[in-house]
């Protein structure tokens, strides 16, 4: 596996056109490496990305206490045959200080936005950014953060890029609570026996409102909870740690 952290170093690599992209905030989990595997089938060079993006945290708090895992990041993406390791600084990403950015008029003020201002205009930024950057033929997202790969789709059609964008499955630990860099935060009581509740709860045959008070009961605190697009969004805290999931209707 090649590593690069310049812009400059990796336009020097002589790599295939057909190009698979996943781009990561760092703390690889088993939720990652789900990208990564229909990158290997369906491309000839398949690229990732960690860069722990500061624009799209609105608290500094939750910025701070984002889990960092590098070395054993490394580790696992050479294991799983990665071609290509992109480790960007903020230089590197913003020159221009983020004074030139990605708005979003409508999804993004509503579910995950409405809690988190100015969260999609570092993400749509930094991923438009890193496409630009690899040159992807396809960028795999995961349907976990169904409204940041709504919006990132949208994005693409509305300023003519040429990437795919893939969805792919969310991926689940054992108890069905869906992979995320933040379930580590969790005491190991809660990860094992509360947290897969989100998830369980979602799936019951309950109007909106009783799935919330359910999960209210079981200690979480509703962010919110909605139908969009024939599905059920949901994001809660629980112990301070922010969870988000989403159920087919």
């Amino acid at each position: 596996m090649t590593i690069v952290k310049t812009l400059a170093e990796y336009q020097d690599l002589n790599l295939p056109e057909s190009r698979g992209f996943i781009p990561t905030l760092g703390a690889l989990h088993e939720g990652h490496m789900s990208l990564i595997e229909p990158s290997l089938q369906q491309n000839d060079c398949t690229v990732v990305s960690i860069y722990l993006n500061p624009t799209q945290f609105n608290k500094e708090s939750d910025l701070e206490s984002y889990p960092s895992t590098l070395s054993e990041d490394v580790e696992k993406l050479k294991q799983a045959h990665v071609d290509v390791l992109f480790l960007p600084d903020y230089q590197t990403v913003y020159p221009d200080n983020f004074a030139f950015r990605v708005t979003e008029e409508n999804l993004s003020h509503r579910f995950c936005g409405k809690f988190r201002p100015g969260h999609f205009d570092g993400v749509l930024t930094v991923v438009l950014k890193l496409l630009n950057i690899i040159k992807p033929t396809k960028a795999y997202f995961g349907e976990k953060d169904y409204q940041q790969l709504r919006l990132i789709e949208r994005m693409c059609d509305a300023l003519y890029l040429s990437t795919e964008i893939v969805a792919c499955p969310t991926y689940r630990e054992e108890s069905g609570l869906a992979y995320s860099s933040r379930n580590a935060l969790l005491p190991l009581d809660l990860r094992l026996n509360v947290a897969p509740l989100l998830y369980q709860t979602l799936l019951t045959n309950q109007t909106l409102e009783m799935k919330q008070k359910a999960l209210e009961e079981m200690g979480f605190e509703v962010e919110y909870l909605e139908e969009y697009e024939g599905r059920i969004l949901a994001a809660a805290n629980l112990s301070g740690v922010r969870l988000i999931d989403n159920v087919l209707l």
